[in-house]
């Protein structure tokens, strides 16, 4: 099934759910998150102690200047950007990430992933839910997608102190927990990990807790405020199971730390890049540290001078090649540093890195007018045919390229594999059975993923 490959009016914006720049359950009162995820739980068998984290590249990275570049292919095809060599021999990437070159033998290439949805919310949710949606432009997904599926699957069997599904933003563009419902929603944490008076600060309790709280306005202090508020009044005591665990939960020392960048040493800050995409990827690899299954970090708004919004650059929203000569240095240095982050902390095993967009970039480059600029400039539109995603850690062998893509990177050539061909990988990776089923929004048993192997050379 595709959708015609229209242009978009440029980058998505929209918030659904709280987000105040504080831990919040995409709105939902804390306690009765957790009642929710209570009656949802099921008695799997134990897993083992594995996390995910997820570089989300909304609005769709090209290929063709990050992964997969074609130097032979004709000039309205191949761009600007050159590629080079890393250290391990055959891969080529952009030159634009030199640093992904110094650490490529710890990262994967999967060069011939493809599907057929060319719009942000059905891309979105196809790829990550596995499921071709019905509703093309609905901004959330109509089945179950990744990080709400890890989060049920694993109820009750990893670390209560930390969340288990962490997001810097209430839902991807497209994404959701569809069926199995609010309760499976990410703890989101906000605003800028950069920003100098950045922390995790206010909680979302139900009104019937703060009713039972002797000073309500310790509501909107710290962590350490809360803790010592409950403490010595000893409210504990009288809140029933679910709101005891509410507190515990986000209150802990364990999660307090994890959420506090200013724990780390500043020239690992330094390392990672003094930005938003840089100080999102180490609060991401300082949550699995920790102990949480499952984070998703979006790299979008990166609020430097020359690039877009997000991935989306069709030529109405900005030049292509200006756009990554602004844009990929800043995504290089954050990537690169997570990869060799988790490395050098014995983190490989336990965690596994995956950097995707919702899809790929046309090959064949697409002048228009731009909105701003009011000249004519390249630009590269919606493309599911291809796409690259990057893979680290996980234990497994890397250093490989998978698969390859047509001379003008235009369709897979050989190693041919579909977003539920890592769907499936990474639940065999968290140890989660694929195929055990769950309800769809009518209520009928499907499995987590239609179909799906996962990709052997990850394993």
């Amino acid at each position: 099934m595709k959708t015609p490959n229209k242009l978009c009016p440029g980058p998505v914006s929209r918030r659904s759910f709280l987000e105040a720049g504080s831990l919040a359950m995409g709105g939902l009162a804390l306690n009765d998150l957790l009642k929710l995820r209570s009656l949802a739980n099921d008695s799997g068998k134990k897993q083992s102690d594995t996390s995910i984290i997820l570089i989300w590249l909304q609005g769709g990275p090209s290929h063709m200047e990050t992964y997969d570049l074609k130097p032979e292919a004709p000039a309205d095809y191949r761009g600007e950007c050159e590629p080079i060599p890393t250290i391990v021999p055959g891969m080529d990437i952009c030159e634009l990430l030199p640093l992904h070159a110094k650490v490529a033998d710890k990262f994967n290439l999967i060069r011939s992933i493809s599907h057929g949805f060319a719009n942000h919310a059905a891309g979105a949710g196809r790829f990550l839910s596995g499921y071709n949606p019905f509703k093309l432009l609905d901004p959330l997904a109509q089945f179950p997608c990744l990080g709400p599926v890890v989060s049920k699957m694993l109820e009750g069997k990893r670390d209560p102190s930390m969340p288990r599904y962490v997001a810097d933003s209430s839902n991807v563009y497209g994404g959701g927990s569809a069926s199995l419902g609010p309760a499976y929603l990410p703890f989101v944490v906000g605003g800028d990990p950069n920003a100098p008076d950045f922390k995790v600060a206010n909680l979302s309790l139900s009104p019937g807790i703060k009713d039972r709280l002797d000073d309500r306005s310790l509501l909107l202090k710290s962590f350490d405020s809360l803790r010592r508020d409950i403490d010595q009044s000893r409210i504990m005591e009288s809140m029933d199971k679910f709101n005891q665990e509410a507190v515990s939960l986000l209150t802990s020392s364990k999660a307090r730390k994890a959420f506090d960048l200013s724990q780390e040493d500043s020239k690992t800050r330094d390392k990672y890049g003094r930005h938003k995409w840089g100080q999102r990827a180490l609060l991401a690899r300082r949550l699995v540290e920790a102990g949480t299954s499952f984070v998703t970090m979006q790299m979008q708004n990166p609020g430097i001078p020359g690039a877009a919004g997000n991935w989306d650059i069709h030529a109405v929203n900005g030049h292509l090649f200006d756009d990554a000569r602004a844009r990929l240095p800043v995504y290089d240095r954050a990537i690169a540093a997570l990869i060799e982050d988790i490395y050098e902390r014995g983190l490989d095993k336990k965690v596994m890195v995956i950097v995707s967009g919702e899809f790929g970039r046309t090959p064949h480059i697409n002048p228009r007018k731009g909105t701003q600029s009011k000249v004519m400039q390249p630009g590269r539109d919606h493309y599911p045919g291809a796409m690259s995603v990057l893979v680290s850690g996980g234990g497994m062998q890397t250093g490989q390229v998978i698969g390859s893509t047509t001379s003008k990177g235009e369709h897979p050539k050989d190693r041919k594999l579909d977003p539920n061909d890592l769907l499936a990988t990474i639940y065999h990776f968290l140890g989660i059975d694929y195929q055990e089923l769950v309800p769809d929004n009518a209520g009928r048993p499907v499995p987590l993923i239609p179909f799906g192997t996962p990709i052997r050379e990850l394993l």
